[in-house]
């Protein structure tokens, strides 16, 4: 909500002169405004410009895990053998699961 505050402030003498019909007004108007939006749907349908991928197409280079690297149990990532923490069950679990 943008505040002015450069407008002049109400005192309590100010607040007396609002009527209950206005207040209560003002307090339905308020809890009718909000509005509960699913943000996973909201997302879906916005598309940035120029973000079509479709067409493209992406080439990576895979290499085989190397002598010095092993595949963590827990996480399934190729680690470097610096990041070994331990071994559970003979398999390798590295220092990012075993924390």
């Amino acid at each position: 909500m943008a505040t002015d505050y450069d407008a002049p402030r109400k005192t309590d003498d100010d607040g007396a002169e609002d009527s209950i019909e206005e207040l209560k007004s003002r307090r339905v108007s308020k809890s009718t405004s909000s509005v509960d939006v699913d943000e996973t749907e909201q997302a879906e349908g916005f598309e940035l410009p120029g973000a079509d991928l479709s067409g493209e197409e992406l080439s990576v280079r895979v290499l085989p895990r190397q002598a010095d690297e092993f595949t963590c149990s827990q996480c399934f990532l190729v680690h470097h053998r610096s990041q070994l923490a331990k071994e559970v069950g003979g398999q390798p679990v590295c220092r990012d699961c075993a924390a």
